[in-house]
């Protein structure tokens, strides 16, 4: 005999577990506030001991309002920012929304008419473009427009650009290692046509010349472990290279792997610096040094303008991520000069 799925819980039913109004609730889940820290707590605890999710059918029939929103990526998508579409939909869920993802293929023209599909549909309360569109810019929702906030950090292919590709963190790696004793670098390069390998490789170069080091050149070529071992295996025994700095962790990782199996300690011979701060990266033997970079804040930033824009409420500044130099076990003082023969 087939079970009978759980009844869902109400809003009345977190609001008497929280101790509060059901206005109260309403007003949480719609973000207008303000709310004590103690009323955001006990409120939030009972969302989700009740796993409470908004009536939507009722809602749009009460009130006009779908509660549904869209995040549109282009096609083909060569890297998920997952990150900050899980941010993302975090905010979209507190705030008493779904948010869809649709992914649009051709070039940027067609995804612009497709998102104008979208906004003309009357399915959806507003639209957070991952990407650039040709002609539109963002609007309020109105009786007859749905909202739309355009996260333009992205290419045609869903690849970093603008602050995304910020790359002037590695200043920062290159004075840190040079205040470590190393004065010998070798940058393993990500793929030209992304404008986040581009920066890294310039301001690697820059700022190599600029702190009156020296480099033994760039490596590399993609984004794979593959690749970072290659650069490593093909580096010459009298290079004198002590410092990697990757342009990702995976050719990080290939890296480290190559001088384990070289026989070069890391970090007591090579230290090796990577890029992005990969779940896996804290776990490797040695834990690999890294960049994190900010990707959730931006999620955030971006659907709190796109609900702001759904509500007619002033939007917030749009957020930057924030890149960081994380240093671990992969990355220490330069080894001392050989003992000159006697």
């Amino acid at each position: 005999m087939a079970s009978t799925p759980p009844r869902a819980a109400t809003l009345h039913e977190v609001a008497a577990l929280a101790g509060v109004s059901h206005q109260t609730v309403s007003r949480f889940l719609h973000n207008r506030g303000p709310f004590k820290p103690a009323t955001i707590e006990r409120v939030e605890a009972a969302i989700k001991e009740l796993n409470y999710r908004p009536n939507m059918i009722a809602r749009s029939m009460r009130t006009r309002e779908t509660g549904i929103l869209a995040a549109i990526l282009p096609s083909p998508v060569t890297a998920l920012p997952t990150p900050t579409l899980a941010a993302a939909a975090e905010v979209a869920r507190r705030s008493g929304y779904f948010m869809e993802i649709s992914v649009i293929e051709g070039p940027a023209q067609d995804r612009a008419r497709r998102a104008q599909e979208l906004l003309d549909s009357g399915r959806l309360e507003g639209v957070l473009s991952l990407g650039a569109l040709p002609g539109m810019s963002e609007q309020p929702r109105t009786p007859t427009t749905t909202a739309l906030a355009i996260l333009d950090q992205y290419d045609d292919k869903l690849r970093g650009i603008g602050p995304l590709a910020d790359a002037s963190v590695l200043r920062e790696i290159i004075q840190t290692l040079a205040d470590m004793g190393h004065r010998r670098f070798l940058h393993i390069e990500g793929p030209q046509d992304w404008s986040s390998a581009r920066a890294r490789r310039d301001e690697y170069l820059r700022s190599i010349a600029e702190l009156g080091l020296e480099s033994h050149g760039v490596r590399g070529g993609d984004w794979t472990t593959e690749s970072g071992y290659a650069a490593i295996s093909g580096l010459e025994e009298d290079s004198c290279v002590t410092a990697v700095i990757a342009a990702n962790d995976y050719l990080a990782l290939g890296a480290v792997r190559a001088a384990h199996d070289r026989c070069w300690h890391v970090p007591k011979r090579l230290s090796v610096i990577g890029w992005d701060d990969l779940a896996t990266a804290r776990y490797t033997i040695p834990a690999l040094s890294t960049v994190a970079v900010d990707r959730e804040s931006q999620g955030r930033s971006a659907m709190e303008r796109l609900i702001a824009l759904v509500r007619n409420e002033p939007a917030p500044e749009p957020a930057n991520p924030v890149s960081r130099l994380i240093l671990r076990e992969s990355t220490g003082p330069a080894p001392a000069p050989p003992n000159p023969q006697r």
